[in-house]
């Protein structure tokens, strides 16, 4: 078989029994504990299996390659979730306090999760690393002191996706009269892209179509009997799991074109387009700065990780986009401790301590090149004020065998997020009667 074919039977075996867990770690007093909650089985474990798998064998490589994070070894532990919110708040719960100073930090890789764990974060004093997902207002890290949307919120992205539709209508002016549709998950991550559609809607006098789906997403023939009658001139997609290519199916169903269908960047892996086949072809989606491809950190991944210590990936598919994206998380996370390490010392560290390290996250050019990562993501530095980083995407398009980069880089219009987060992050503080930090008097 090719290897799109073996893609497609290890997509399909994954959906239909799921893949066992890792196994539960016995502890030293010199490792750092990181949890992953994950999503091997239900609805959603073709996109979640990859990522899991991206994210723990970078783990295996630190330990293996380079004896742990300055001789402090990792311990990893996954969780399965099943994308819903009540198990991750039970995987929380029951991991918050492993290791010797408990959880470095949690990946809830679920918008739900986030809002539930968003609670809990500042009292248990454990960050929240929310890459690309997450509360788009926790950006501000002056009320959103323990949440970090690294490298993208949905704000972001949203932003990011009419820039590019209007690039390719010829400018913002040309999409006065039109009509834009936002198909999306109706769960909060589905819902997080609206207000900033919304206000760009009434700056540039396009029509919004809201077309809310229902977890798990499978059924959708009425939303886009809707598109078929209204005829947008494109459709945002905001999907997850099975959701994503059961929306391509049926947009072939209608006879929409795909080239006019803009996926955020969690609709736009090989998982979201396989399963369609050629119907897929044309269709479009944001990048998180990285793609599919190799970079020169997966030939250590090769050679230190893959096969070893259970790991369960499989070397055709570890240039996939979100495997990249989970070995990208993981790295943001090392990074973290090792920059704690720099101020509390090369040990275990507690939550509280690597709270500190993202915060005082800085990756330039030259380190990302010496990780490996040159070619996946720009350069990164988080602030008090700044939670987010960097806020910059890149569109790709599936050819029918792979995703091929097809636009510049964007950068999210500060003129439109800075009010937004300000107002919505003030609402949430005066909610929570939270007192926001000073982050002039942070170091």
């Amino acid at each position: 078989m090719d290897k799109i074919t073996n893609r497609l039977a290890a997509l399909a075996l994954a959906g239909a029994i799921g893949l066992t867990g890792v196994a539960a770690p016995a502890f030293a007093q010199n490792e750092q504990f990181i949890p992953i909650l994950s999503y091997r089985t239900g609805a959603y474990a073709p996109n979640g299996i990859p990522f899991a798998n991206g994210m723990s064998d970078y783990y295996r490589l630190i330990n293996n390659r380079d004896g742990g994070i300055n001789g402090v070894k990792i311990a990893f532990e996954e969780c399965e979730t099943g994308y819903a919110t009540d198990k991750g708040v039970e995987c929380y719960e029951r991991l918050k306090a492993k290791g010797p100073t408990g959880a470095a930090f949690f990946n809830p890789l679920s918008t739900g999760i986030t809002f539930a764990l968003t609670e809990k974060a500042p009292i248990d004093k454990i960050p929240i690393i929310t890459m690309g997902y997450g509360r788009s207002e926790s950006r501000n890290g002056a009320v959103f002191t323990w949440n970090f949307p690294l490298l993208g919120t949905y704000w972001t992205a949203a932003n990011i996706a009419m820039q590019h539709i209007a690039k390719e209508m010829g400018g913002f002016d040309k999409l006065k009269g039109k009509k834009i549709a936002l198909v999306f998950h109706d769960s909060p991550y589905g819902k997080e892209p609206i207000p900033m559609l919304t206000e760009m809607s009434k700056a540039h006098g396009f029509e919004l179509v809201l077309l809310p789906v229902t977890h798990p997403g499978v059924e959708q023939k009425s939303q886009w009997l809707q598109i078929r009658q209204q005829r947008p001139d494109y459709t945002l997609l905001w999907g997850w799991g099975v959701m994503n290519s059961t929306s391509v199916k049926e947009a072939a169903a209608v006879n929409y074109p795909r080239d006019k269908m803009v996926g955020v960047w969690w609709s736009g892996a090989e998982p979201d387009v396989l399963p369609a086949g050629d119907q897929s072809t044309g269709y479009k989606a944001l990048m998180l700065q990285h793609g599919s491809g190799k970079f020169p950190v997966h030939a250590d991944i090769t050679k230190h990780a893959l096969g070893k210590d259970g790991s369960q990936s499989k070397p055709d598919d570890i240039d996939d986009v979100l495997y990249n994206r989970g070995m990208v998380n993981a790295m943001l996370g090392v990074e973290a401790i090792r920059t704690a390490q720099k101020r509390f010392g090369n040990k275990p560290l507690t939550g509280e301590q690597i709270r500190w390290g993202l915060e005082n996250l800085d990756l330039s050019a030259a380190r990302i090149k010496e990780l490996g990562f040159e070619g996946a993501l720009k350069p990164l530095k988080i602030s008090c004020g700044d939670h987010e980083g960097t806020r910059s995407g890149r569109v790709h398009q599936w050819t029918g065998k792979e995703w091929k980069v097809i636009s510049d880089w964007y950068e999210g219009d500060d003129k439109l997020l800075v009010p937004m987060v300000r107002d919505t992050s003030a609402k949430y503080a005066e909610e929570k009667k939270i007192t926001a930090r000073d982050c002039s008097k942070e170091s």
